[in-house]
């Protein structure tokens, strides 16, 4: 498998980044990740720390205390660091590559300066807020609602959310809301923060994988929103929330093929270690036979992705190559975690093999940020059915 570093689509710059961030997990994540894992959550702290190296709010202009580089490379570099060792729980994409890009593109100038400094910082921990009980992938349909008051100052938010990561730290939560009775011309975008009135967290949700992120009920109870949080247009938010799928759904499949080649990396030393009827479980045809397919679908999936980068960053990349994707990545990382933890036998069933984490944390990516169906279904249409 080929290393990172012979991939044309990264220059010197990024890799003394990428160098960069690894020896940040190695000091201040992989010492800790299994306190964290225990926890269900991780110390919030990492946050602020990783905002001291300057790994949040990565695009953000120095005006607002950022570095002012919008190279998405360097979220990408993230994504895969994360994903080749294994760490959902620190959701920095979702900060970094899901919830920033909305600031940036429809905060205005007074929201600027008061809510980017600390998202760079790692002060503020961000969060959106889109899925409810009754409303996953179809987002038109969603029921939160948000009525103005009788002054036009404030929104009054009511409604539930579910799914929601970050829901615990979360300080700044763009909520997803109606604002009018149009399916998609009725939803806004409205900034509630961590500490307002009739705004509450419930439970941390327990999930299969990715123990330490998150993941949570929110509830809004007669919430009074200032309509200066109001972010964007009203009753546009759909249209923004459409602009920015794309890139979210490039984000999940860059961590999916990372995430696949460092286990197969893994599952390749292991079975060459690995003995059994007096040879290496490596030399059996069906190991070299698996290991083969495998690590031939990765490599073509790298070179789509990489492909499916430069698009990004030549702003072309279409919704339904985004999707093919997001879909494609995310079941072949299924395939790829399942078949290495059958190669490590009843070790890749121990958690103290990151493969047995690996394949609990792998298995949500073909349901989130669009599941594999809708993904066709948008792949489907994109051919004129």
């Amino acid at each position: 498998m080929s290393d990172v570093q012979s991939r044309a689509i990264f220059e010197p710059s990024h890799e003394l980044f990428r160098g960069s961030f690894r020896t940040f997990l190695a000091k201040e994540v992989l010492p800790h990740y299994s306190e964290w894992e225990n926890a269900g959550i991780v110390d919030r702290a990492i946050w602020t720390k990783a905002g001291q190296q300057g790994f949040l709010g990565l695009g953000v202009p120095e005006e607002y205390g950022g570095a002012g580089t919008a190279d998405f490379r360097y979220n990408v570099i993230i994504a895969e660091e994360l994903a080749r060792h294994t760490l959902s729980g620190l959701a920095f994409t979702m900060q970094n590559d899901v919830a920033l890009p909305y600031f940036l593109s429809l905060a205005t100038e007074e929201q600027k300066r008061r809510w980017l400094p600390g998202i760079v910082s790692g002060e503020k921990i961000t969060a959106i807020a889109m899925t409810e009980p009754q409303a996953g992938s179809d987002v038109a349909g969603i029921k939160t609602r948000a009525a103005r008051s009788a002054d036009g100052d404030e929104y009054v938010l009511n409604g539930a959310k579910t799914f929601i990561s970050n829901g615990q730290l979360a300080d700044l939560i763009i909520v997803v809301a109606r604002t009018a009775e149009h399916r998609h011309r009725g939803l806004s975008l409205l900034v509630v923060e961590g500490d307002t009135q009739g705004f509450t967290r419930g439970r941390k949700l327990d999930k299969i994988g990715m123990r330490s992120q998150d993941t949570s009920e929110l509830f809004f109870d007669d919430v009074r929103v200032p309509a200066a949080n109001l972010l964007g247009e009203e009753n546009r938010g759909f249209y923004a929330l459409m602009r920015n799928l794309a890139q979210e759904r490039l984000s999940a499949a860059v961590g999916a093929v990372a995430g696949a080649e460092s286990m197969l990396a893994d599952t390749l030393e292991y079975v060459k270690g690995r003995v059994a009827f007096g040879q290496p479980i490596g030399q059996f045809q069906n190991t070299r036979f698996v290991l083969a397919e495998l690590f031939t679908e990765a490599r073509v999936a790298r070179v789509f992705i990489d492909h499916c980068l430069a698009e990004h960053l030549s702003g072309r990349l279409s919704d339904d190559e985004a999707a093919m994707a997001k879909w494609w990545t995310t079941e072949l990382q299924n395939r790829v975690m399942d078949r290495c933890l059958q190669l490590h036998g009843g070790y890749g069933y121990m958690n103290e093999y990151r493969v047995a984490r690996a394949w609990r944390d792998s298995r949500v990516l073909t349901i989130a940020a669009g599941s594999t169906e809708i993904m066709k279904e948008i792949i489907g249409r994109s051919l004129g059915l």
